[in-house]
């Protein structure tokens, strides 16, 4: 499979590891739009939120609930935010599915 993401679970290709499991995987983005841009990925390969089934309930519980963990850890108590992109015209650019996490800044909508 030619999934970046997929490679970098397998350790093909470094990144900044902040967490990982038997389920996720959490990095720092390479090109960070806040002071704290992290992404929570599963390990298993899912292209799209069109993608996910009910059977993936628990898995996507655990994306949002490493999240959270991680922005406490990463100095974000005044908040954070997570957002999910899907298909190109959703912004997403990682066929992946993975939840961008930014804090330490003041978030505005729209994003900026």
């Amino acid at each position: 499979m030619d999934c970046l993401f997929c490679k970098i679970v397998a350790g093909q290709i470094p990144a900044r590891k902040l967490y990982e499991d038997e389920q996720v995987f959490a990095f720092h983005d390479i090109g960070p739009r806040a002071p704290v841009h992290f992404l929570v990925i599963p390990k298993r390969h899912i292209s799209t939120l069109l993608h996910l089934t009910e059977a993936d309930n628990a898995l996507t519980g655990h994306m949002l609930f490493t999240a959270q963990r991680l922005a406490k850890e990463q100095g974000c108590e005044e908040g954070f935010r997570v957002v999910m992109n899907c298909n190109e015209l959703g912004g997403q650019t990682v066929q992946h599915i993975h939840m961008h996490v930014l804090g330490q800044r003041q978030m505005t909508w729209p994003p900026g």
